[in-house]
């Protein structure tokens, strides 16, 4: 195919099944795509770029798919109300049969017949997405996890789902209960506070998977932490504890 090689093009489909993937993790967790769309005109331009020998269209491209990966509203929730699944999956079946009926059409007719694979792997991608998007997004959600957590009825559990590990930086929360986790939000011990619980690089986290670490920021003068969750599959909330002794308070511990 003129202008592109064998290692540009493998590269690009590995971009297109990340994306799909990311798409269809988020539909578990009942997310839409918002700025994540970005990633298809990013891949077009990115396919573009070598056919018509522009390379600022790459460049282009590029900040496209930068956009869709670490905007902050690269997902949204799904509607509270869904259509049926197969309502849900009609225009992207099209889209999705539209852009094979381009590839195969455009395949084998030089470089006239190439221009058509940019607008062939959009289709697919859009189609795509949102097959799995209807196909994977709970169509019966349970109500999202918020702050009336804070006042109601908990379950400690006897065995802990999670861990905590108190560093200088804060405590790192850690999901050892081998399954997913909804988070609702998090306090420090003894004061009436609310947080939201973030990951390392600040972004907020509905859910906390298998072995997954989370940072809840905390001073030197904080004895301990409280937080709100639930299984995935559980509607009833959940209250981790974990206290301990200030550093600077180390030395008028006593030990029984």
């Amino acid at each position: 195919m003129p202008g592109l090689s064998g290692p540009l093009l493998l590269a690009l489909a590995l971009i297109g099944v990340y994306w799909l993937a990311r798409v269809g993790r988020a539909a578990r967790l009942a997310l839409r795509p918002a700025q994540a769309w970005w990633a298809v005109p990013g891949l077009a331009l990115l396919l573009l770029a070598p056919l018509l020998d522009l390379p600022a269209l790459f460049g282009l491209g590029a900040a496209l798919l930068l956009l869709s990966e670490f905007a902050p509203g690269a997902f949204r929730p799904a509607p509270a109300q869904l259509p049926g699944r197969w309502e849900q999956a009609g225009w992207p079946l099209v889209s999705a049969v539209l852009g094979a009926g381009l590839l195969a059409g455009g395949s084998g007719t030089g470089a006239a017949g190439a221009a058509w694979l940019p607008l062939a792997v959009s289709a697919l991608l859009a189609g795509g997405a949102g097959l799995l998007g209807a196909a994977l997004t709970p169509l019966h959600r349970r109500a999202p996890l918020g702050f009336q957590v804070r006042w109601n009825r908990t379950v400690t559990p006897e065995w802990p789902d999670l861990s905590v590990t108190v560093t200088d930086q804060g405590a790192y929360l850690k999901n050892i209960s081998g399954r997913a986790l909804r988070l609702a939000g998090w306090s420090p011990a003894g004061l009436n506070a609310w947080y939201r619980v973030r990951e390392a690089g600040g972004r907020p986290l509905l859910e906390l998977r298998s072995g997954q670490e989370a940072l809840l920021p905390l001073t030197a003068q904080d004895s301990g932490v409280r937080v709100w969750y639930a299984p995935l599959r559980v509607d009833e909330p959940h209250l981790f504890r974990a206290d301990w002794t200030p550093p600077d308070r180390a030395d008028a511990r006593v030990l029984n």
